[in-house]
């Protein structure tokens, strides 16, 4: 009976230790995924901003709206 109590100990180190393995194998995964995300996200924003950039330019600027003339309301026929 003394040799199992001896093992006792070791095999608790042991569950203890393979525990932590899984959870390390558990954050490194989940940390890639967030990576993952994280790049995505970034690749979602630049194009984001692109087309912010893009929709400014076509914009006109305040105080130098066209100036539309009477004709320009006039239906094609006229």
């Amino acid at each position: 009976m003394g040799s199992n109590s001896a093992m006792a100990p070791h095999q608790d180190h042991e569950q203890r230790l393979t525990n932590l393995e899984v959870k390390a194998a558990f954050s490194e995964d989940q940390l890639d995924q967030l990576d993952r995300v994280i790049v995505r996200q970034q690749v979602q924003i630049d194009a984001l901003i692109h087309q912010v950039r893009a929709l400014r330019e076509r914009q006109p600027v305040a105080g130098q709206a066209d100036i539309r003339q009477p004709s320009d309301d006039l239906p094609p026929h006229y």
